[in-house]
């Protein structure tokens, strides 16, 4: 078989050239020069051989934890779920049916009414939506009586409840009247429309509501309408335009999991020692709601508050980098050259409400990080930005990735309850011992 060259080589194992010559000198690969000497080829058996296996993974580092996993593959800018592409599924798939993949089982997204109820009552008033889905959590978990059963078809029936328990018990953030709009979101027109949708005019608004959208807004109906249009209502001070609601859609599939991030092994090892799912979605949201994770998308809601028109992009960013701070929502541990899913839910943002103010803001950040040669946006930037071109509750960012992400804490709990071991890294003991001297 004739030998292919190096650019064909990089398109089917789906990474960079610079990726592929890495391969060749970690002995991945072979590769021979053509007979003028100026061309790389590769034998296509031994290509088509790594693209079955999938990529190659460094050793890891003193500080990763090495466990398998049949869910996630981390590819050169973005995630595989189950081996599909998550970026195709946002644009093709609801959330609803990439949980499902994950879970291995479709079923009915209800929430039990009376739990719900519940919820709401414990909620106390002025919390982050994140510390609301901390009480919520709780109290779904505790009024389940069906939470211990650790099969995974009950596992995923608990999911089901769960996430629309979530999202309902989140409850309409415009549900109290006007006064309970945050005072950095900005009111909406007086014909009733928000910031930058005056007079619904917005291209493509018309008639483009997407499908299983058709009930998102209407009163009653959380037992049937999407989990992206129930969400909404939890954090909106207002309906929902259906692009963006496209939009939030397309997020909620991106984040819906991650390999093992840190919220994912604090899961995992919850669901080790055989705690109830809610427990180990519990354990889920403290981690995330660290600012080293899911909380970096509130710090980029900040800074993109602190962005009040396009002009002052350049004067936030450079008190920043003089202060010597991290810019939020770029840079990734992981995609050292660009976040795919950012790129994704930013042009499904830009289709929805090209040139509002708020992605003209978000624009001039980033064109300030480029002119700068600083890293690319991630995803935590995005979600900011769809954050605050929707008009949502401040913090709306971690509570939408905290609802994704429990998708993907799930399917890791599953395979944790069949495994049937507990996770127990030892540590490497760096004090003084006994019967040292003192």
């Amino acid at each position: 078989m004739e030998w292919i060259d190096a650019a064909a080589a990089a398109e089917r194992l789906g990474v960079k050239q610079a990726t592929l010559y890495a391969y060749v000198s970690r002995g991945v690969l072979r590769r021979r020069r053509d007979d003028d000497g100026k061309r790389s080829l590769f034998d296509p058996a031994e290509v088509e051989e790594l693209a079955r296996k999938g990529r190659p993974r460094r050793p890891p580092s003193p500080s990763e934890l090495v466990i398998e996993s049949s869910i996630t593959l981390l590819g050169e800018d973005r995630p595989y779920y189950r081996g599909r592409d998550a970026l195709e599924l946002a644009r093709e798939c609801t959330f609803e049916e990439v949980a499902g993949w994950l879970w291995g089982a479709p079923g009915t997204w209800e929430s039990v009414p009376e739990a719900v109820a519940a919820a709401r009552q414990a909620v106390p008033e002025h919390l982050l939506p994140i510390e609301r889905l901390q009480v919520i959590t709780t109290v779904l978990g505790a009024t389940d009586s069906l939470r211990f059963h650790l099969d995974p078809a009950s596992v995923a029936a608990t999911g089901h409840r769960l996430i629309a328990g979530l999202v309902d018990a989140l409850g309409p953030a415009h549900a109290a009247g006007p006064s309970s709009a945050p005072a950095d979101v900005p009111p909406r027109s007086e014909g009733g429309d928000p910031p930058g949708f005056e007079g619904g005019d917005s291209p493509g608004f018309e008639d483009s509501v997407p499908p299983g959208f058709e009930d998102g807004d209407s009163p009653g109906c959380a037992g049937t309408a999407s989990v992206a249009g129930r969400l909404w209502r939890g954090l909106g001070p207002w309906p929902a335009e259906p692009r963006l609601l496209t939009a939030l859609q397309a997020a909620l599939v991106l984040l819906a999991d991650h390999e093992l991030a840190a919220s994912t092994l604090a899961a995992r090892v919850a669901a080790s020692a055989r705690a109830d799912p809610y427990a180990v979605v519990l354990t889920g949201l403290g981690v995330l709601s660290g600012p080293l994770h899911g909380g970096a998308s509130y710090a980029a809601e900040r800074l993109l508050a602190e962005v009040d028109h396009p002009g002052r992009a350049a004067r936030v960013i450079a008190e920043r980098v003089r202060r010597g701070e991290r810019i939020p929502g770029f840079g990734h541990t992981v995609y050292k050259h660009g976040d795919a899913r950012a790129s994704v839910l930013m042009e499904l943002i830009e289709q929805a409400a090209p040139g509002h103010e708020r992605l003209l803001c978000a624009r001039a950040v980033m064109d300030e990080l480029r002119r700068r040669r600083l890293p690319a946006p991630n995803v935590d930037f995005a979600l900011a930005t769809l954050v605050a071109v929707g008009g949502m509750t401040p913090g709306s960012g971690e509570a939408i990735f905290a609802v994704a992400r429990t998708a993907g804490w799930l399917a890791h709990a599953m395979e944790e309850y069949a495994g049937r071991t507990l996770l127990r890294p030892r540590a490497v003991y760096t004090g003084r011992h006994p019967g040292a001297a003192q």
